[in-house]
């Protein structure tokens, strides 16, 4: 996961706007806002993204 990823997930958090760990909704919200690398990562990377939401940090 780089920067930019981490930056992205972290803006939607901030929006507030949904469950964090409703991956889909997440992806959906990713989209909207151009956030293209975020929506790719989300289709092959969960586990990482939901242990970075978890812990803060990478595995």
């Amino acid at each position: 996961m780089n920067r930019k990823i981490k930056e992205q997930i972290l803006a939607i958090r901030k929006t507030g706007l949904t469950n964090m760990f409703d991956v889909r909704t997440v992806q959906r919200i990713a989209y909207e806002r151009d956030f293209y690398e975020l929506v790719d990562f989300l289709e092959e990377n969960q586990k990482a993204y939901v242990h970075f939401i978890m812990h803060g940090d990478e595995e």
